[in-house]
């Protein structure tokens, strides 16, 4: 397996220097303001349900073990973190209609409406953020940052150390 260093070896040093201080900052904004949306809906909703409810809506009605693998992490964390989206009514758990002893999620009605309306939140904060810019600069970083968030989710993992 290369090193590092010899992973370095053809970039500007300085040009890695500057992407890391970048993606540092970014983090640390994103985590303060939890870039949670704009109005009513601001920080409403943490990013673990988020994702969560997100993925539902997606990918539809799956088991634990299922929407933890889709979301790589492990299938005692999605359960911890379903747990008060049941309590509260956003995701429904029914049984698996072909194995009765396994439990299914589905987002609720009012998972729906709720995420909708983050998403709307949400939205309008990245139309804010990024008022100004062309369509063709927004297409052009969302698919930087999907290529750097697969890129990363490659080599850290869903553990968040290096492979």
């Amino acid at each position: 397996m290369p090193t590092s260093s010899d992973m370095t070896t053809h970039t500007d040093p300085a040009l890695l220097d500057a992407l890391q201080h970048q993606v540092a900052v970014f983090a640390r904004r994103a985590e303060q303001s939890r870039l949670g949306g704009v109005g009513q809906a601001r920080n409403s909703m943490d990013r673990a349900a988020y994702l969560l409810l997100n993925r539902l809506d997606q990918e539809g009605p799956m088991g634990v073990k299922a929407l933890a693998a889709g979301m790589g992490i492990d299938s005692s964390t999605v359960t911890r973190q379903v747990a008060p989206l049941v309590d509260s009514g956003l995701v429904s758990r029914t049984t698996h209609p072909e194995d009765g002893r396994a439990v299914v999620l589905q987002l609720s009605e009012r998972g729906h409406a709720r995420l909708d309306e983050v998403r709307a939140s949400r939205r309008a904060l990245m139309a804010l953020v990024t008022e100004g810019w062309s369509e063709e600069d927004r297409e052009a970083f969302t698919t930087l940052l999907t290529r750097f968030n697969s890129s990363l989710h490659r080599v850290v993992g869903a553990e968040g150390q290096p492979s």
